[in-house]
């Protein structure tokens, strides 16, 4: 993916995952917002990732809520890899922005603003008040007006949280809460991809791994891509184009093992090099203390 492109879509722009969001993360899980009640209001777009480059958005989606029984709202998401401890500032920044708009437009109407951060990392999040941002000289913080930010942590989130999502974002959120448990092995889910391309895009930038979007280009090719399990699939067929069915099922095995324990260098390397794949299988039927039979 380029450094910057704007002519692509993110996956929370579609209005069914904006709306999913926004009724599970805000709402309980209770639909409130129906995707044909929002709007896009224009906005640069790019992600920003760790590595400084711009990968689509600054502010990374604002839309309008049309709705009768609260006017309008605007609801902003920014996407977060890493810790920010300027965000308060950003947000503040943001949300002030959409009330001076409402004041220069000369309208009566006044609508609230939200803004929510959807932080995928695994880092501790320190700052999410605008106090948080400097120091305040003794005697002068009762006169510091507070601003707090909404952070919703996604590998965090709880998976009755997770299965409350009904569009892609529930892909997304179920894969950074299982890869970032130490106890618990990913199971890719069955669940159709709507937006493929942009659930690939949210991934890849967001675990920082090219490999991801490569090997579901392989499946695309094939014509056998819209799962997430089909990322296990495409591993197969480069570990072992030619194996059986239980070789397979083996090598699957083996992905999982390696991805429980982190050992992802291992696991790719493996893809390409048949001989150090069978090395860790040993390793792997060891470990589990499995008969192996050479």
């Amino acid at each position: 993916m380029g450094e910057k492109d704007m002519t692509e879509r993110t996956l929370e722009a579609y209005n069914d995952v904006f709306a999913d969001i926004v009724n599970v993360l805000l709402f309980k899980g209770e639909r409130r917002v129906s995707e044909d009640a929002l709007e896009d209001v224009e906005s640069f777009s790019q992600y920003k990732a760790d590595d400084q480059k711009l990968h689509e958005q600054e502010r990374d989606v604002a839309k309008i809520w049309k709705n009768t029984e609260f006017r309008i709202a605007l609801f902003g998401v920014e996407d977060q890899t890493d810790p920010d401890p300027d965000m308060p500032l950003r947000i503040m920044g943001y949300d002030g922005a959409g009330y001076r708009s409402q004041l220069l437009n000369g309208k009566k109407d006044r609508y609230p603003v939200v803004s929510i951060v959807l932080y995928f990392g695994t880092q501790d999040w320190k700052h999410t008040r605008l106090k948080d941002c400097f120091e305040i000289p003794e005697g002068l913080e009762p006169y510091v007006n507070d601003y707090c930010i909404n952070l919703f942590e996604i590998p965090k989130l709880p998976m009755e949280t997770v299965d409350q999502f009904t569009s892609d974002f529930r892909i997304v959120a179920e894969f950074f809460v299982k890869t970032s448990r130490k106890d618990e092995e990913y199971h890719p889910t069955e669940q159709q991809i709507k937006h493929v391309d942009e659930v690939l895009k949210l991934l890849r930038v967001m675990t920082k791994d090219d490999n991801i979007e490569d090997l579901f280009a392989v499946e695309k090719r094939e014509g056998e891509h819209g799962k997430m399990e089909s990322y296990f699939t495409v591993m197969l067929k480069k570990g072992i184009s030619q194996g059986k069915e239980e070789d397979r099922t083996e090598v699957n095995e083996l992905i999982r093992w390696l991805r429980a324990q982190g050992r992802e260098e291992d696991l790719w390397q493996s893809l390409d090099d048949r001989e150090f794949q069978d090395r860790l299988l040993e390793e792997m039927h060891a470990a589990k203390g499995d008969l192996v039979t050479v």
